[in-house]
């Protein structure tokens, strides 16, 4: 006999539990409190879709932090090949990038999330937007709705209601007083795969803010990555800072201080860059030097002196040890409504292995609810996809137990 499931999110997460449900034969209906459902979907699409990433599966599993032991299970229910699989049978093809990043051919979320919808609609699955959940009635829900307050029953409940970042997108965390209510743990939200904050000069903020610094190494203990990042109003953004904002963002948290270690020359050792410095003609100004002896460009020039104001003060050994080991210090993540994601959620000790919560039989979480964070590169949507399938075949397990 089907039963009814409530899921209370239309994002990947809610979607795809929605779609495995389904096709257990439940009656399923998705709230969303927007006009329309997947809307950060959506936006992650803008710039092409990173959907999942197509590196060594042994390697990819060690991407979710102090939670890999816990995710590693709800991965394996649907590895990146697996939404390879399940987006080709929707009509969209994907390729692998440089990177290995993996993004549709077409490059864009909404033909994807259409062809979803469209299959979601003749699974039977209901879709009502603008319907926002306000709490738990005893073993109901109360939703605020465009008719007024609804009060929904059901035999299982999913919330996916995403975390804190961009909340004009849904992801607003008002969700986080109700389960606290309910005397569920709650890890504090904090952004993830953000900018920072640093103390620029005006001039400094005013002259190079949207530059790019190109081509450098960054480290922290988050190992050492290679790439570029931007100088945003007031600090640094791109995606080599969000593959170390973890780290920074803890170290702040736990010393009050932190810097970002970066090579501004990869590639040259510190050695022949020393050489090539003292070869230089020492009339010649600052900028000139370092550009003919290490082809740094005016924004690297400018930030090496906006981080040590006495560099051309140095000696060739001790420049050159700046160039390849400048340490950028951060203030403070930028704030959680424009991260990428979030760490922190619904701690894990607070669901069993179907994602059931403990404290209300009944009612699972997925998605980026749960306590658990990942770089960009397809990850995020990788465990959302996941944590969607893991707490469906949760609430089919326990429906079946409620016949027996």
């Amino acid at each position: 006999m089907s039963k009814s499931v409530a899921i209370i999110g239309g994002g990947p997460a809610g979607l795809m539990a929605a779609e495995h449900l389904a096709g257990k034969g439940h009656f399923v209906t998705v709230y969303d409190a927007m006009p329309t459902v997947g809307r950060k979907f959506l936006l992650a699409g803008k710039s092409g879709l990173n959907i999942t990433h197509a590196e060594d599966y042994a390697r990819f599993v060690t991407r979710y932090g102090t939670a890999n032991d816990r995710l590693r299970p709800v991965l394996d229910l649907m590895t990146p090949d697996a939404i390879r699989v399940w987006a080709a049978d929707l009509g969209t093809e994907t390729f692998v990038g440089s990177s290995g990043r993996v993004f549709p051919k077409v490059m864009k979320a909404s033909p994807l999330l259409r062809a979803w919808l469209k299959r979601l609609e003749a699974m039977g699955v209901s879709i009502l937007t603008r319907h926002r959940w306000t709490r738990f009635d005893a073993d109901a829900l109360l939703f605020d709705t465009p008719e007024g307050p609804k009060r929904v029953t059901s035999d299982a409940t999913l919330l996916a209601l995403g975390g804190a970042s961009w909340p004009k997108l849904g992801s607003d965390a008002a969700w986080v007083p109700l389960l606290e209510a309910e005397r569920i743990d709650i890890t504090p939200l904090r952004p993830a795969n953000c900018g920072f904050d640093c103390d620029f000069s005006e001039s400094f903020d005013t002259r190079f803010s949207g530059q790019p610094i190109k081509s450098v190494k960054a480290t922290s203990v988050a190992g050492t990555t290679q790439g570029e990042f931007v100088i945003s109003r007031g600090g640094i953004e791109g995606s080599l800072i969000y593959a170390h904002s973890a780290a920074l963002r803890d170290a702040l948290d736990r010393d009050g201080h932190a810097a970002l270690m970066l090579d501004l020359a990869p590639g040259r050792t510190e050695e022949k860059l020393a050489a090539d410095l003292a070869r230089q003609d020492r009339k010649a100004s600052f900028s000139t030097r370092l550009k003919k002896a290490a082809n740094l460009d005016g924004v690297k020039i400018a930030l090496l002196r906006e981080v040590d104001p006495a560099a051309n003060r140095r000696d060739a050994g001790g420049l050159a040890n700046l160039i390849k080991a400048l340490p950028l210090p951060v203030k403070r993540p930028r704030p959680i409504a424009e991260a990428i994601s979030t760490a922190g959620g619904v701690s894990l000790d607070a669901i069993d292995d179907g994602l059931m919560l403990q404290a209300r039989p009944g009612t699972f979480v997925a998605g980026e609810m749960l306590d658990w964070e990942a770089p960009t590169g397809g990850y995020l949507l990788t465990a959302c996809f996941a944590t969607g399938i893991a707490a469906a075949s949760g609430i089919d397990r326990w429906l079946a137990g409620q016949r027996l």
